[in-house]
């Protein structure tokens, strides 16, 4: 598969294995375009979250390659991935990953930090986000106090606050009530169209996957 011209995010033959007699999934090519909203879907157990994680540079594929721009990420050290991570990409994992000894606040602020924001745009832009999300009420908690959705709805904070070029969520809303649910996936996909990042979603939800511009199903 040749490089797409427009390509922001692309995977060539790329290929998992779980053992040395069973591949996950083999030989996929997937191309997202800047500003694209893609959804990935299949049953469980088919690979969705390794994907995303390859996808991230945060593991490497046995076979085949991801490209960034053009860039191969397994080319790339490991300091240059972790930049890359840090400043161009967004992630919402599954575990949520919120660090312990922060706040909401704190935790939403981290990205921006790292990036080298300056302290008090970094806070006005978590302030910002936790808003839109209904978490001011616990901006200053840590979250062993936070229920399993109001850590989703941080994590969702944190991967758009820095106003990454590629968000990758691992079923974002996936501990939300349905009306949670939608206004937070409302808000991913406005906020990502609005700085023209593309999103990159796990999903088992066929009405949220229709929400996305495309979507790109793994099968066994």
């Amino acid at each position: 598969m040749l490089l797409t011209q427009n390509s922001l995010l692309q995977a060539e033959g790329l290929s998992r294995r779980v053992s040395p007699e069973r591949w996950l999934f083999r030989h996929l090519d997937i191309s997202v375009a800047p500003g694209e909203q893609l959804a990935l879907c299949g049953a469980s157990g088919v690979g969705k979250s390794s994907l995303l994680n390859l996808l991230a540079g945060l593991d490497q594929p046995d076979e085949g390659r991801v490209l960034f721009q053009g860039n191969d990420l397994a080319a790339m050290s490991n300091s240059e991935r972790l930049a890359l991570r840090r400043s161009t990409f967004g992630f919402v994992f599954q575990a949520f990953h919120l660090m312990p000894h922060l706040n909401a606040l704190q935790n939403v602020m981290v990205p921006c930090l790292l990036a080298g924001l300056a302290f008090k745009q970094a806070t006005a832009r978590a302030e910002q986000l936790l808003d839109a999300l209904a978490l001011t009420e616990v901006a200053q908690s840590f979250p062993s106090v936070l229920s399993g959705g109001e850590q989703q709805r941080v994590a969702l904070a944190r991967a758009l606050v820095h106003q990454p070029q590629v968000v990758l969520a691992d079923e974002p809303t996936g501990n939300l009530d349905p009306e949670t649910a939608n206004k937070a996936l409302t808000l991913l996909c406005n906020t990502c169209r609005e700085q023209g990042a593309s999103l990159i979603m796990v999903t088992h939800s066929a009405e949220a996957a229709a929400r996305l511009d495309r979507t790109f199903v793994l099968t066994c």
